[in-house]
């Protein structure tokens, strides 16, 4: 029996405001069965440790999930602060989940887009697309740092 080629290592986090964990145990489930490795740092995670984690763990992928609508405000502090760090600036970033509290999370998409994130999933879209997605940024940032290295 062959090992299972990895699709990549995710940190998977929460906002720091949001205390939920059932999201975060479904998608890291969710994304191991499709070949990923994930690091787990649970809910209500500080903006500096989650940084300092993905400096010293370099993941493929950042992914923040947001349950307490707070992402929109959350999640464009966290991912300034991510793209200001020189360590972490070039990492993929993706939030998902309820990004408002309005019902509505078009609104929250292309300021969170433009904000840093690389791609942003509102409240109520397909969870099932999340790991081709991740596995298409994780490609597209190897071939980035093979370009930058040869």
């Amino acid at each position: 029996m062959t090992a299972r080629p990895v699709a990549g290592h995710v940190l998977l986090s929460t906002v720091s405001s949001d205390s939920h964990t059932w999201n975060l145990v479904y998608l890291q489930l969710l994304l191991e069965e499709s070949g990923f490795v994930v690091t787990n740092l649970g809910a209500c995670v500080p903006d500096d440790l989650l940084i300092d984690t993905a400096a010293r763990t370099r993941p493929d992928v950042l992914l923040v999930s947001s349950v307490n609508g707070h992402g929109h405000l959350d999640g464009a502090r966290l991912i300034r602060r991510v793209r200001a760090d020189p360590r972490t600036r070039r990492l993929a970033a993706v939030i998902g989940g309820k990004l408002g509290v309005t019902g509505d999370d078009r609104p929250y998409v292309e300021p969170l887009r433009e904000a840093g994130f690389d791609l942003v999933f509102p409240q109520g879209a397909d969870a099932g697309e999340l790991p081709a997605q991740l596995a298409a940024l994780v490609a597209r940032g190897r071939k980035q740092n093979e370009a930058r290295v040869a």
